[in-house]
């Protein structure tokens, strides 16, 4: 069967007001008919980058008519007043270098100042590392967070990851390259070299790459050093049904002594296994007592 992909419904006008627009994450095919239109017509492009950005319209048969405004991480602040004027009678279209604007990349000041102003505000939606990465990972993902760009320095990326040490949504977030494998050899440390996760390198390019497995075994794989765009998938805690007390008692000795508060790990602990909080408390106390 023939299908003609050109063969699709009129576009209506761009709107006035500020309008976002997700790009490829490399593949260039998944750039969407409301993109290259926004491309086409907008009054003014705030971008990332802007090379790339008149690249990608070069890449997709597109001329570009309007102005393209910088607009990245270090001048957005600045950019907004000017931007928000514009949108009162203008198309501006904001896009980023690669997937959704604002999912860790520029956009939301732009996109706060517009909600405060009452300027008109919309999306055309489409490719973002996030979900695509979850739908690769093979985790369980009906339930997930997602935490942006992983801690730089080792003492926060530590603190980052013990707040996932009992997390039971599956946690999405982007890293370096150059930083993947410490941060994989920190999370084997903290949650345990037995917890999966995935790693998604490339989504969408030539040398796409999802990997699979436990910390411990991803560990390994990264160690010598991996290249690329990267997002990661760290599936959260299964907790196994509870039939006896006792489980969750020496759960609750072991995290105290492990340096946390006793009353917060059995008030938590009774509040995921839906058990006595009275009885798991007293049960820590005699058990401590008894060591």
């Amino acid at each position: 069967m023939n299908v003609d992909f050109l063969a699709l419904p009129e576009l209506p006008p761009l709107p006035t007001g500020i309008v976002l627009a997700a790009t490829p994450l490399g593949n260039i095919a998944d750039a969407t008919p409301r993109l290259m239109q926004a491309l086409a017509e907008a009054d003014y492009i705030a971008a990332e980058d802007t090379r790339r950005t008149r690249n990608l319209a070069q890449a997709l048969g597109v001329e570009i008519r309007g102005t393209i405004i910088s607009n990245f991480d270090h001048n957005e602040a600045s950019r907004v007043a000017q931007l928000i004027e514009l949108a009162r009678n203008a198309t501006v279209v904001v896009v980023t270098d690669a997937g959704m604007p604002l999912v860790s990349d520029p956009g939301f000041p732009l996109v706060e100042a517009a909600h405060d102003a009452g300027v008109n505000i919309t999306c055309f939606p489409g490719p973002s590392a996030v979900p695509v990465a979850l739908a690769l990972s093979g985790l369980a993902v009906g339930k997930f967070a997602f935490d942006g760009f992983a801690p730089r320095k080792k003492g926060a990326r530590i603190a980052w990851l013990e707040t996932l040490r009992t997390e039971a949504r599956s946690v999405c977030f982007f890293e370096s390259p150059h930083r993947i494998a410490d941060t994989l050899a920190d999370a084997v440390e903290v949650l345990g070299p037995d917890r999966r996760a995935a790693v998604a390198r490339e989504l969408t390019k030539t040398y796409e790459e999802i990997k699979r497995g436990t910390l411990a075994e991803l560990a390994d794989w990264a160690a010598g050093g991996l290249k690329g765009e990267i997002s990661c998938v760290i599936e959260g805690v299964v907790r196994k049904e509870v039939t006896d007390v006792t489980e969750l008692i020496a759960e609750a000795v072991q995290r105290v002594e492990a340096g946390e508060r006793l009353k917060a790990v059995c008030a938590q602990l009774a509040d995921e296994h839906k058990v006595s909080k009275k009885e798991l408390y007293d049960g820590a106390l005699a058990a401590r007592d008894r060591v």
